[in-house]
């Protein structure tokens, strides 16, 4: 199961299979017409907005964010969402893409070795 992230801003690369938006938000500087530049927005496997206000990209509070984060994937909603990308992973390579500028201390990062892992 090949997993990757990377940010959003940038040509996508030749072998990143399933390209998916994993932000809650719409990305600054993504204009709603380049939205073809990813197969598929999952809004709900995101961080909560608490969880990701909270955080604030503190690198202090990255090992405490990744362990909420990943109580969060637990609920209802987000464990779909997570089931939907195990599915992706399935079939081949996926990218997860985020606007986020630190993308190896984001829930990209976490998602990627979560999915990793359980290859």
């Amino acid at each position: 199961m090949a997993v990757t992230y990377r940010r959003i801003h940038g040509a996508p690369g030749p072998d990143e299979g399933v390209r998916v938006l994993v932000d809650r938000l719409w990305p600054r500087g993504l204009a709603k017409e380049e939205e073809a530049g990813f197969d598929e927005w999952l809004r709900a496997v995101a961080p909560s907005t608490d969880l990701r206000r909270w955080y604030g990209h503190d690198p202090d509070r990255w090992a405490e964010f990744r362990s909420r984060y990943l109580a969060e994937l637990e609920e209802p909603e987000q464990a779909g969402a997570l089931a939907h990308l195990r599915e992706l992973a399935g079939r081949g390579p996926l990218t997860l893409l985020t606007a986020t500028r630190e993308a190896d201390r984001s829930h990209a990062a976490v998602l990627a070795d979560l999915l990793s892992a359980e290859a």
